[in-house]
């Protein structure tokens, strides 16, 4: 999961998941390739973040404005912990998924 802020997705990122509007409306699908149309029509629809694809020169922390720099294996084991709680819900629904990055955050920063 390399769920980020859209203040930091960039124009020409690939999606992991579908993008959904507040409604559940799919926007755009997973695989698809970010232009700044699409970043627009984000804001509009009131996403606030995105799924992306993260290639072997990016860093997790640092595209999701992250100060510390996480351990790949300890971020796994935090995923891991979080889809289990929330294996019976649709994590591609908006409401879901914020849960889920909130208890992802919590559980990586010991809260």
């Amino acid at each position: 999961m390399a769920i980020i802020p859209i203040d930091r997705l960039e124009a020409g990122m690939t999606l992991k998941s579908d993008v959904c509007d507040r409604s559940g409306r799919m926007l755009l699908p997973a695989g698809a390739e970010l232009a700044d149309k699409q970043l627009k029509i984000f804001r509009t629809w009131g996403v606030t973040e995105a799924d992306i694809l993260l290639g072997p020169d990016e860093d997790l922390a640092e595209l999701s404005g992250e100060n510390a720099t996480l351990d790949p294996l300890v971020l796994a084991e935090a995923e891991q912990a979080v889809s289990r709680i929330f294996c019976l819900n649709d994590p591609q629904h908006p409401m879901i998924r914020e849960l889920m990055s909130v208890c992802l955050k919590r559980r990586l920063h010991g809260r």
